[in-house]
């Protein structure tokens, strides 16, 4: 099974974290959450009992899958964004035997290799093209012998949320000419619900959390040799009501000098850095969101109306 590779991880990264860190205030790439431990933190972090999205995701896949199904058809290519470990993918295949291939696409390439081995052993049928890629930004389909109908993506775990408004739609539009027009996209939408609820999804008491937001600054230092020294910095995260929005930060302990590719990064103490936040919508905003790219032909929730679960016709 070869493994394509769309961009070096490391190409230009230490450039776009500089840019990132100058900005007022500091921010980083969500992205690089995901170097392998990040991404074995977030395999944990979707089992804890306070953070709903996967559990509750997975959930309405299962109730709902011959009408999933029914929407992908046969004969497609699917293609995953951001592949992760693969869970709610085995779904998706253990219900379509008559897909063309499959193409997860992550930026992890150690964590893309091994959960697409495990693929491969477990469904030795279907012709698996891993490819290793951010995919946030443009990027080319595989070249596949295979023929399809169509493209469909499946972009799961409610990552939609990570861009603002305006960034989400700038992905879903490059999403859809990458796939083509009449593409499929199956998306979940992490919906607006009692802020309680949310900031103990990113607050758990085990910490698992905030060993992965602090973990980011482990892997710049692997990218780039830089010198963060991680107990020099606490997590926060909470729940922006104003923004419809959680967001997570590191907080600088004390104040430090920090050296990146050879630059020198002040931070003053109790300064943040943003690494993530995360939009909820209601199913209104998030179809207004996408009109004129994509027509909302369905949408699965669990009772409780925490998670949905979208499937979307490319224009």
């Amino acid at each position: 099974m070869e493994v394509k590779t769309e961009v070096t991880h490391h190409e230009k990264i230490a450039d776009e974290i500089l840019e990132s860190l100058s900005e007022t205030p500091k921010r980083l790439p969500t992205k690089l959450f995901y170097d392998e431990k990040g991404s074995q933190l977030f395999d944990q972090i979707c089992e804890l009992d306070e953070y709903y999205p996967t559990r509750t995701e997975l959930k309405i896949l299962e109730d709902n899958i011959d009408e999933i199904v029914d929407s992908i058809g046969e004969d497609s290519l699917l293609l995953e964004l951001g592949s992760g470990s693969s869970l709610k993918t085995r779904l998706l295949l253990d219900h379509l035997p008559n897909i063309s291939s499959y193409v997860p696409v992550d930026i992890s390439s150690d964590h893309l290799v091994k959960s697409s081995a495990a693929l491969k052993r477990d469904y030795p049928g279907l012709p698996i093209y891993p490819l290793v890629a951010d995919y946030t930004k443009p990027f080319t389909l595989p070249e596949v012998p295979e023929s399809y109908k169509t493209v469909d993506a499946f972009y799961p775990g409610s990552s939609i949320g990570n861009f603002t408004p305006a960034k989400a739609k700038e992905f879903l539009t490059r999403i859809a000419k990458t796939c083509g027009s009449g593409s499929g996209l199956l998306i979940g939408v992490d919906l607006k619900k009692d802020e309680r609820i949310l900031n103990s999804a990113y607050n758990d008491v085990k910490g698992i959390t905030a060993q992965f937001n602090l973990n980011i600054l482990n892997h710049i230092n692997n990218l780039t040799d830089a010198n963060f020294e991680v107990n020099k910095f606490s997590h926060l995260a909470f729940y922006n009501e104003s923004e419809s929005r959680i967001e997570m930060h590191l907080v600088s302990k004390e104040d430090q000098k920090i050296s990146i590719a050879g630059e020198k990064i002040l931070f003053g103490k109790d300064e943040r850095v943003l690494t993530e936040f995360s939009y909820k919508y209601c199913v209104s905003d998030f179809k207004n969101l996408a009109q004129n790219i994509y027509i909302l032909e369905n949408v699965w929730t669990d009772k409780d109306k925490l998670f949905s679960v979208q499937f979307c016709r490319a224009l």
